[in-house]
């Protein structure tokens, strides 16, 4: 098993890598460190932690989308485009997952 050094949202870490899956491995601390920079960019989360678990969220939540979609269909990653309604309804969704982190954890949870 390799070691590689990788950053994600400014902060170093040590990761364990299979031979071979080097490019699968910043393929995905690429999109990792995306998630978690929009949620900061947003300016709505303040906590590491919250955003790690927001990315998280999201990331699934795109996969169980791909899973769910049609076998037949193939599925190419777009490029973000620069959309006011887009952003707005990222904005929503951001805030809905907020409100429900605050539920779940309770007053201990809520860090912002």
């Amino acid at each position: 098993m390799k070691q590689m050094e990788v950053t994600i949202l400014g902060q170093s870490y040590l990761l364990a890598c299979p031979e071979g899956g080097e490019d699968l491995l910043r393929q995905a601390v690429s999109r990792v460190d995306q998630e978690m920079s929009a949620i900061r960019d947003a300016g709505k989360v303040k906590a590491r932690e919250r955003m790690a678990v927001l990315a998280a969220l999201n990331l699934a939540y795109l996969l169980a989308e791909q899973r769910q979609a049609p076998a037949t269909a193939v599925h190419a990653p777009t490029p973000p485009q620069p959309n006011l309604e887009a952003n707005l309804e990222e904005e929503a969704l951001l805030d809905r997952l907020i409100s429900r982190l605050d539920a779940t954890l309770g007053d201990d949870g809520q860090l912002l």
